[in-house]
């Protein structure tokens, strides 16, 4: 047994690190027993009528899940295949930017400058990036804010729009659309149906056509809408809009409406001029500036309030626009054109009208004597009837070969498209109808100094019984000068002349002279019982001016196509074949000089210059006239209601020679006095004015000759006046 204590191991650890050579065998760590899985828990059977309903149920959803999903894939490919038919149909963007049916037609005056523009204007093309920012976005604040945001339709436009047609107690397509600018060009495409004038169908029918709202029309607009937006880019799309939208006097397109309004290119509009043009679109005929400055006005005035809600303007540039709104510049102003245009229209022969080409028009007009005729029937309504009256006029200004210079169809004159009471409305002449009477007479060798009896006077008229016409004033002035009747407008003499020298001949002369419309067959085609429009009565009295030859008035002097040097068609009008001799015109003047100077036409009296013409009023005052000419002009006015409402104290010698005086007075403002073609009639020597003369060959009147033919023929001149009968005749 050893002494030697154990020896204590070292209060050191081991070596830490192993050698490298040697290896510590490590037991291998035991495989973890795979964890079971645990059953998943089963859903407890519902017994009982809850579980079949639940099971039911599950199997419906189920069914309807597919049925659904399958239907929404036929859905969609049955869309994707209608919108990629529509998408091959469609043209290049370059085809689709000018949509005109018919050509523009430029007016030019007598002196070469424009003065009107009618038919579908297009300026010229333009793209959404080169047109003033603040007219696109004009156009899209007004309307289609979500523009760039939708497919080519908006479901929440539509659903928006339908609520509110229902809630105004209308149907869901009747009135708001919720159209996008899309669906809005698809429509000015019409689909992509094009007009075909062989369908039988007029062009309006066409376009109403294309704008229906039926259901079928409104899905085939969708479908045709997401084409669109598949093929161009919105910007594209956008461009087909502002060159194809109409908006207004007669402008298709920005450039059109920015040249036609403002005069200006589209690219240089400021926001009042953007937001009106925009305005516009909504009822391009009714907010026209040229129909109705103070309503588009207003409607700007909406839309500038929706430009600075949606971003587009600043409240600063806001109150700005609607500090100076737009206003149509002077050029627009001039090229109303008004009536005149709008019988130049008129004119063109049909197979022209449907033309694409653009046309130019020179006329005769004179637009100095415009506006002449225009102050003078406003100044006449303004200082001398009442306020309110309905009563309307027209003039006739012309030169003596028929070149019209000036019309006015009625009191607002700055108007096109509606009714011309210059052109269009056939009226009873009434003693204006007097000179033919007379030029007859003249021209068979009677006398301006021939005596006539203005006494009671009556025939039987077969089926209609005792005729009596009367004087105006119901008093007679027994022996009277041919002069002397017509400047008094006496019925009576102009009866018995007429009866003396034929009816038959007096309708001709006057059909000659112009008056186209049918004549009266009775008795009382001399007191002018035939009814005519006031630019054939004008025309009719410059043939008179003119020698006694025919007249047909004309405003047209020359049809071009743009960029043809040829024209197409010249004059239509003019001096035409001699009605009556020379001499026997020069008499009739002097005798309507008398009218003027002396007689019922005093009023017409200006600057002390050499006038004739004649007065008329109808039966029941229904209509009143005052036709005359200088040496230079010859000016027609017609006054009288729409609607056949008699005048009341108004004669062809009271306001119409008002406003014939007024325009004519300004017409020959700085026109030298020229003399009157007249020939006053020599007196026999020592005898007087009032003694017979003796006549041309072939003689017929000796004293009062008349009225012994009247008396062989009716039995003698009448004693009674009791029948009744037109006295037209003027104060």
């Amino acid at each position: 047994m050893s002494d030697t204590p154990k020896r204590k191991r070292p209060l050191v650890a081991d070596k830490r690190y192993a050698s490298k050579t040697r290896t510590t065998a490590k037991k291998p760590a035991k495989k973890a027993a795979p964890a079971r899985r645990k059953a998943p828990k089963k859903r407890a059977k519902r017994s009982g009528i809850t579980g079949f309903l639940t099971a039911i149920i599950s199997w419906v959803l189920r069914l309807i899940w597919k049925i659904t999903w399958r239907l929404t894939a036929v859905v969609c490919l049955a869309l994707a295949l209608a919108v990629g038919y529509h998408y091959t149909t469609l043209p290049p963007l370059e085809a689709l930017l000018d949509g005109r049916a018919s050509g523009s037609v430029t007016m030019l005056d007598r002196n070469g400058a424009v003065f009107a523009r009618r038919g579908d204007q297009f300026g010229g093309v333009v793209t959404a990036n080169s047109v003033s920012p603040h007219l696109k976005n004009a156009v899209i604040a007004t309307e289609d804010k979500r523009f760039y945001r939708h497919f080519g339709v908006s479901p929440r436009g539509i659903a928006s729009a339908v609520r509110i047609n229902l809630s105004e107690g209308r149907g869901p397509l009747s009135g708001h659309g919720g159209s996008t600018i899309t669906q809005q060009v698809a429509k000015l495409l019409c689909l992509g149906e094009p007009y075909d004038p062989s369908a039988g169908i007029s062009e309006k029918q066409y376009e109403a056509n294309c704008r229906r709202n039926s259901i079928q029309r409104k899905a085939k607009e969708a479908l045709f809408s997401m084409a669109m937006e598949a093929k161009y880019s919105k910007d594209d799309i956008l461009s087909i809009y502002l060159n194809r939208a109409y908006m207004g006097g007669g402008a298709y397109g920005a450039e059109a409406a920015a040249q036609r309004f403002f005069s200006k290119s589209a690219a240089s509009l400021n926001p009042a001029e953007s937001a009106m043009l925009a305005g516009l679109l909504t009822a391009p005929t009714t907010l026209s500036p040229t129909n109705n400055l103070d309503r588009s006005q207003n409607r700007a005035a909406t839309v500038i309030r929706l430009m600075r809600d949606q971003g587009y303007l600043t409240q600063a540039e806001a109150d700005a626009a609607q500090a100076s709104p737009a206003e149509l510049s002077a050029e627009a102003e001039a090229q109303v054109g008004g009536y005149f245009a709008d019988w130049m229209i008129s004119e063109i022969p049909d197979f022209m009208r449907s033309t694409t080409s653009d046309m130019q028009i020179k006329t005769t007009l004179d637009q100095r004597i415009q506006l002449a005729a225009e102050e003078g029937l406003n100044w006449v309504f303004e200082n001398k009837v009442r306020e309110g009256s309905k009563a309307q006029a027209a003039i006739v200004i012309m030169s003596a070969d028929g070149a019209v210079r000036a019309m006015v169809g009625g009191r607002k004159a700055k108007v096109s498209g509606v009714f011309n009471r210059a052109t269009q409305a056939l009226r009873q002449t009434g003693s204006a109808f007097k000179p033919f009477v007379y030029a007859a007479a003249l021209d068979l060798g009677y006398s301006p100094n021939d005596l006539i009896e203005d006494a009671p006077y009556c025939q039987n008229i077969p089926g209609s019984g005792e005729w009596c016409p009367r004087n105006y004033t119901n008093t007679f002035k027994g022996l009277v000068t041919l002069t002397e009747a017509l400047k008094n407008s006496l019925n009576i003499p102009a009866v018995k002349i007429s009866e003396s020298v034929g009816r038959e001949l007096v309708s001709r002369v006057a059909s000659q002279f112009g008056i186209e419309s049918d004549l009266a067959a009775g008795p009382a085609l001399a007191l002018g019982a035939s009814e005519s429009t006031l630019t054939e009565m004008t025309g009719a009295f410059a043939g008179i001016l003119n020698g006694g030859s025919s007249v047909t008035p004309y405003g047209l002097v020359e049809l071009t196509i743009m960029g043809d040097q040829e024209p197409l068609m010249g004059r239509g009008g003019g001096i035409g074949e001699r009605v009556i001799q020379e001499s026997a015109a020069r008499q009739l003047v002097y005798m309507m000089e008398k009218v003027i100077s002396e007689g019922t036409g005093k009023r017409a009296q200006f600057d002390g210059r050499e006038l004739a013409g004649k007065t008329g009023t109808t039966s029941a005052a229904k209509d009143a006239w005052f036709i005359g000419f200088s040496a230079d002009y010859v000016a027609g006015v017609w006054m009288g209601y729409d609607d056949n409402t008699p005048l009341k104290g108004v004669t062809g010698g009271g306001l119409p020679t008002d406003i014939w005086r007024e325009a004519m007075m300004r017409i020959h403002a700085g026109l030298p006095h020229n003399p009157l073609p007249m020939d006053a009639p020599v007196p026999q020597s020592g005898l007087g004015d009032t003694q017979p003369a003796p006549a041309p060959q072939p003689r017929r009147n000796e004293g009062t000759i008349i009225d012994q033919v009247l008396r062989d023929i009716f039995g003698g001149s009448g004693s009674g006046s009791s029948g009744r009968a037109p006295s037209g005749g003027d104060r």
